[in-house]
């Protein structure tokens, strides 16, 4: 094994996004506001007969009880970034946070369809004209609650140290990658606001035709865009916790090109993802010409999602 030594002094593994702070104090605010707005809809539409606009008032308890577990892997992840018995950090927490959340919005997608389903069995009398006033406030809410959550940052940070025993380790800027714990809190707020819409379609369809089938097929097909959010947000975050590589990312092809050469070859190569815009990779390299780490680091500058880079080196044959 080719000797490239080098010591350097301990360094953290923070892999928090750039706006962890932020995001965390704004899925707080919103948390108050959907709460209460949940408890007017719920409410207002028991009294007024609407099973559309329950729908939308349990679709936005979801989302309370979703931002709920947002922020509390927010703060987690903040105030346990520097335990060194997380390996490589809290960054991925978010993910974590984000498969729960979506767990419990699959089994509110299933009770909507089932009430549902009752009403278009019973269906009963809708006070159209106060439905629609408390849904298009609900519209409103879940608006403003998504401006708040939008994420206008499109990078992320990193820090930039080095060391290692037979092993290089980079710390470098990053970019370009999602929060999924601020993605789901905002998806869940964008699909509260659709289920809002056709609530309002619902009743004022109910109202105008008299079709009182309307509203519980609303109903229905508010539980349906649920599970199929919900499903997609399981896959998503399911995915980088258990480090699997999308089809469409080319990080590892990136690191291959740069580093292979007519005398260097990567014999065994590990990527996966730390936390929003970070990302790590473990490397063995088997040259007949072998260099020290710092060189086949070099040669990865240029990747800015690398943020904890280990190399290992060793004489071909």
């Amino acid at each position: 094994m080719t000797d490239v030594c080098r010591f350097a002094a301990p360094h953290d593994h923070v892999f928090l996004g750039l706006d962890h702070h932020r995001n965390e104090r704004r899925t707080w605010a919103v948390i108050a506001i959907t709460s209460a707005m949940m408890v007017i809809e719920v409410t207002a539409g028991t009294v007024f007969g609407s099973m559309a606009l329950v729908a939308d008032g349990w679709h936005m308890a979801t989302h309370a009880a979703a931002l709920l577990i947002a922020a509390l892997a927010y703060r987690f992840a903040r105030r346990r970034a520097d335990d060194r018995r997380f390996t490589f950090g809290t960054g991925k927490l978010g993910d974590l946070a984000g498969f729960g959340s979506a767990v419990i919005l699959a089994l509110i997608a299933l009770l909507i369809g089932w009430e549902s389903v009752k009403r278009l069995i019973d269906p009963v009398a809708i006070s159209f004209g106060q439905a629609i006033t408390v849904a298009v406030v609900g519209l409103i809410v879940n608006l403003g609650c998504a401006w708040l959550l939008r994420d206008d940052h499109g990078h992320h940070h990193g820090h930039s140290h080095a060391h290692g025993h037979h092993h290089g380790h980079d710390h470098s800027h990053g970019h370009g990658h999602r929060d999924n714990n601020l993605r789901a809190a905002y998806l869940h707020v964008l699909a509260d606001a659709l289920t809002s819409v056709l609530a309002i379609v619902a009743l004022v369809l109910g109202r105008q035709f008299g079709w009182l089938w309307m509203d519980p097929l609303m109903g229905i097909v508010g539980g349906l865009v649920i599970a199929r959010w919900s499903w997609g947000l399981i896959r998503d975050t399911g995915q980088v916790l258990l480090d699997y590589i999308p089809e469409d990312e080319d990080l590892p092809d990136e690191i291959r090109a740069a580093i292979e050469t007519d005398t260097d070859r990567i014999v065994d190569l590990h990527v996966w993802q730390l936390g929003p815009g970070h990302h790590g990779a473990i490397l063995s390299i088997e040259s007949q010409a072998p260099r020290d780490a710092a060189t086949y680091r070099s040669r990865l500058a240029h990747i800015p999602d690398l943020s904890h880079l280990t190399i290992e080196v060793t004489r071909a044959g």
